[in-house]
């Protein structure tokens, strides 16, 4: 393959790609991990079993940016108007703020392993850090030296082919799901559809489509003008969300494997810590292990952590009618950034709540899984909606595939409740 070919076929991942990586923040690795250590590998189907729907939702969320030229909540203010945006925007609020405050408490967890300095000093320092770069650096600059850092989600693929593993279980459990009549297990089906199929994705995935349009001089600003896009632009956006949400699945797979193999196996059954789910790692090796565990936190962390804060802002802003974008500097966009750094704060607040941060990172996971079913609804109406989409309306198929997820999330999440309540 010669540098031109290989500089097309990088051309292929953006929104989708990076929207798929983000998801696995150090929520998905928490939530991958507790459901590997409570139950084995007998909830190793869920990965195979959401990713077509992930598709579609992401499609359907990438395919109203692109077309529209705005962001998914100022579609959605003005098919629908402020009365329906309004509690969706306050529920993601509530998903985000949780969110962000559990990575954050993850990240500072992870630095204190080889770090010795109080808690709040060092979750403090990193939240004034993440500000700083959400609000003052470019994030399509920061996140590609970033990257490399979630690489280390990769530690948990080795580890599966270095130890021994029922392999046999492995498939049987991939191919043929199993269920528990149990809130725990029922909870982690919630909490890993709420990792995957997440509220922020949502967001941000339409805005950064429209991000895109502005960068390639297709529109002059976030909803401003209605872009001209063909049949290529969807086609191209469709193959970067399937690689995006296939890379994102195929990791959550893995570190299921890896919880399961080490820590279902030596009667670990519950992940409160950092320090506990670094013990997944062990086999790779004492110090190593760890670093890869700290670095593979920090790094996700801080590339996710502005996904949620971003995502937060654009549904925030698009409701009040302000400007937004990371494309525009601060001082074109004061209140799309005020709204990122508050929304970063009150996550740190969250971790002197005296809940342990990876509870939290689960839990967090479980609230997505019970706000994403409202939204879904509106998506997929948006979709499939002519007089919105016009002739890119969303296919039969994605429309089956997104009522179809809908209805098991909203089921899965009206069971939950049921079961705290009964």
């Amino acid at each position: 393959m010669n540098i031109k070919k290989l500089k097309n076929f990088f051309k292929i991942f953006g929104p989708g790609f990076i929207t798929g990586a983000s998801d696995d923040d150090p929520s998905g690795v928490a939530t991958c991990a507790q459901a590997g250590a409570r139950f084995g590998y007998s909830l190793l189907w869920m990965p195979l079993f959401i990713v077509p729907f992930m598709i579609a939702i992401q499609e359907m969320c990438g395919r109203i940016g692109l077309v529209k030229g705005r962001g998914l909540g100022a579609v959605i203010k003005k098919r629908y108007g402020k009365r329906i945006l309004l509690p969706i925007v306050g529920l993601l609020l509530i998903a985000n703020i949780i969110n962000i405050g559990a990575n954050l408490g993850a990240m500072a967890a992870s630095i204190r392993l080889i770090i010795d300095l109080p808690f709040a000093v060092v979750i403090i320092g990193m939240t004034l850090i993440t500000i700083f770069l959400e609000v003052f650096v470019s994030y399509k600059n920061y996140a590609k030296y970033l990257t490399f850092l979630a690489l280390s989600l990769f530690a948990y693929v080795a580890v599966v082919f270095m130890i021994k593993q029922d392999w046999s279980q492995i498939a049987y459990s991939t191919f043929i799901p199993h269920f528990q009549n149990s809130d725990d297990y029922l909870m982690s089906i919630v909490a890993l559809l709420g990792t995957t199929i997440s509220p922020y994705l949502f967001f941000w995935q339409a805005s950064e489509e429209v991000e895109e349009e502005v960068e390639t001089k297709k529109i002059k600003n976030m909803g401003v003008g209605k872009p001209l896009i063909n049949d290529t632009d969807i086609r191209r956006m469709r193959i970067d969300t399937v690689i995006g949400m296939l890379f994102s699945n195929l990791i959550m797979f893995f570190i299921i494997i890896t919880a399961a193999s080490t820590l279902f196996r030596n009667g670990i059954f519950n992940i409160e810590t950092a320090e506990q789910a670094a013990l997944a790692l062990q086999p790779l090796g004492g110090e190593l292990a760890l670093t890869l565990f700290v670095f593979g936190i920090i790094g996700i962390g801080l590339l996710s952590v502005p996904i949620l804060a971003g995502s937060a802002s654009y549904a925030v802003t698009e409701l009040l009618g302000w400007k937004s974008g990371l494309y525009r500097k601060f001082k074109a966009a004061h209140g799309f950034y005020a709204v990122i750094a508050i929304a970063t704060l009150l996550g740190l607040l969250v971790n002197f709540s005296g809940i342990k941060s990876f509870t939290m990172l689960f839990y967090s996971a479980v609230v997505n899984g019970l706000v994403s079913p409202f939204l879904m609804i509106v998506i997929v109406l948006l979709a499939a909606d002519k007089k919105t989409m016009g002739k890119f309306t969303s296919s039969k198929l994605l429309n089956i595939l997104g009522w179809t997820i809908t209805v098991i999330m909203s089921l899965a999440a009206i069971m939950l409740i049921w079961g705290w309540l009964n």
